[in-house]
């Protein structure tokens, strides 16, 4: 096992790739607390994961939220050795018709929330622990629509790097995983039926050089390597997985003959 005896908090833990690698985690030996905006949701995660896991309802956007439940954490299970900053929402933000409360409450919960996350675990954190945040192929890709949630998951891997700097002297490890289009729940939003669901797939596969989508589980699988200590070196660095997205955008079934 990677993480005997580990205590570690996951934001957004309750689906998609948090709950996988809650999953992940608590097969590994860890004890481990979840957060969640829906309670119905919480409950049956906390169900499923079993007796070393606590599930605790909070809005990232809270400051008071997230000090509440890392102080309930701390409570439970003591100080921290891993947190996963993955708690996220996505969202269209066209430039002409966008809110400033759209585009604000994007921003509010993935950058502004992980920042305060951060902040509230630090005291919390043993020396030597490691925090993982979830940036997203978004922040580079430039995809029409996406301003505030690209700019949100760009201002995450810039954060990261600030983070490590100042952890360092303690030990912390700050890395990021950057997920591409992965198959989770999020994807319900845009997709009114099974057979919509199946169609979105096959054209965003089009896309990805490996011809798939990503499933959770690849992506809790790095995240656990990034806390683990396989990765004892790796100090403000990103992991992407998507599939070639990115690095290899050219090989993707669109552009075959």
């Amino acid at each position: 096992m990677k993480l005997p005896n580990k205590t570690a908090l996951i934001t957004g833990g309750n689906s998609g790739i948090g709950l996988a690698t809650a999953r992940l985690f608590v097969a590994e030996g860890a004890r481990v607390a979840i957060t969640g905006r829906n309670q119905t949701t919480l409950d049956a995660a906390a169900q499923a994961l079993g007796p070393n896991v606590v599930a605790m309802k909070a809005d990232m956007t809270d400051v008071d939220a997230i000090d509440n439940a890392v102080a309930t954490v701390v409570r439970t299970f003591g100080n921290l050795d891993v947190v996963f900053a993955n708690a996220g929402i996505a969202g269209t933000t066209p430039v002409g018709t966008t809110t400033l409360t759209a585009f604000e409450d994007i921003l509010k919960t993935n950058l502004t929330g992980v920042f305060f996350t951060v902040q509230a675990v630090v005291p919390h954190l043993h020396d030597g622990a490691a925090v993982v945040l979830n940036s997203s192929v978004h922040s580079v890709l430039g995809a029409p629509g996406y301003a505030a949630y690209a700019a949100s998951k760009a201002g995450v891997r810039a954060m990261a790097r600030v983070l490590a700097a100042e952890l360092s002297p303690r030990g912390i490890r700050v890395n990021v995983v950057t997920p591409g289009a992965t198959r989770t729940p999020i994807w319900s939003s845009v997709a009114s039926s099974p057979e919509a669901l199946t169609a979105l797939e096959h054209r965003l596969a089009r896309g990805i050089p490996l011809g798939r989508l990503g499933e959770a589980d690849e992506v809790a699988r790095t995240v656990l390597f990034l806390v683990s200590d396989d990765a004892s070196h790796l100090q403000a660095a990103e992991i992407v997985v998507d599939g070639g997205t990115i690095g290899a955008p050219l090989g993707a079934p669109l552009y075959r003959p």
